[in-house]
């Protein structure tokens, strides 16, 4: 069983920057695929960023590209989202998600590939 805990979320002005970041406890981190997910009020929750086991390729939603920066340090069982210019509408509760994988390259695109979530954190960003 994988606990996942995030922090980082904040309000912050347009064009500014946050780090979310994900710790991980309960399991062989570097066993999992991670991903970053948010959802707005309203909305379904959409992918937006994901990492394979090791950190050698990333996956980000077109929405982010150029803005955003998944990554993780296995050593500290822990993921990263560095999230720059940012805008009003990246406004969403942000969830880490954990999806186990025998194979090094896996990414999973949707939700439906991971087992477990983080709680989420808010981010909030003003005009």
């Amino acid at each position: 069983q994988v606990q996942l805990v995030e922090s980082g979320g904040g309000l912050v002005q347009a064009g500014g920057s946050l780090r979310l970041s994900c710790a991980a406890s309960g399991g062989t981190f570097s066993r999992y695929v991670m991903g970053w997910f948010r959802q707005a009020p309203g909305k379904e929750r959409h992918v937006v960023a994901t990492i394979t086991r090791s950190g050698g390729s990333t996956y980000y939603a077109d929405f982010v590209k150029g803005r955003f920066t998944i990554s993780r340090d296995n050593a500290k069982n822990t993921v990263y989202l560095q999230m720059n210019s940012l805008k009003p509408e990246d406004t969403a509760v942000y969830y880490c998600a954990a999806g186990p994988s025998i194979y090094s390259g896996t990414l999973y695109y949707t939700s439906g590939g991971y087992d477990y979530w983080g709680q989420g954190t808010q981010v909030t960003v003003s005009s």
